[in-house]
C-alpha cells in the first residue's frame, strides 16, 4: 500500500508529529511486514507511507487501531489536497 500525503507547509510539524504516532506502533501489528514514511526529496511536504502487509485483513485490524484512528482523523485538515492511496497485491506480481 502506498499512501501520499501534501502537507500544507504550515502544517508540516504537525503532520510530522502525527506521522510518527502512527508510523511507531503500526510494525508491532499482526499482519504487519513493514511500516515506513518518506518525504518526496523535489516535492517538499510530499510524503508516501509504504507499507506491506501480510494480508487484507490485518489492513482492516489496522484500520481499526486508535492510533491509526487518531491520524486518519486529524491529518485531512493538515493537506493540500485530499490522501490518494494505491493499494497492491504482491501475489499477482511476477516472482513475488
Amino acid at each position: 500500500m502506498h499512501a501520499y500525503f501534501k502537507v500544507e507547509p504550515q502544517q508540516r510539524q504537525v503532520f510530522l508529529d502525527q506521522a510518527n504516532l502512527v508510523a511507531e506502533p503500526s510494525p508491532a501489528e499482526e499482519g504487519n511486514i513493514s511500516y515506513e514514511y518518506f518525504e518526496n526529496p523535489k516535492q517538499p511536504n510530499t510524503f508516501v507511507f509504504v507499507e506491506k502487509w501480510k494480508e487484507q485483513a490485518a489492513i482492516g485490524v489496522h484500520e481499526a487501531t486508535a492510533h491509526f484512528q487518531n491520524f486518519i482523523n486529524i491529518v485531512p485538515g493538515l493537506l493540500s489536497e485530499p490522501i490518494q492511496v494505491q493499494l497492491f497485491d504482491a501475489s499477482e506480481i511476477k516472482g513475488a
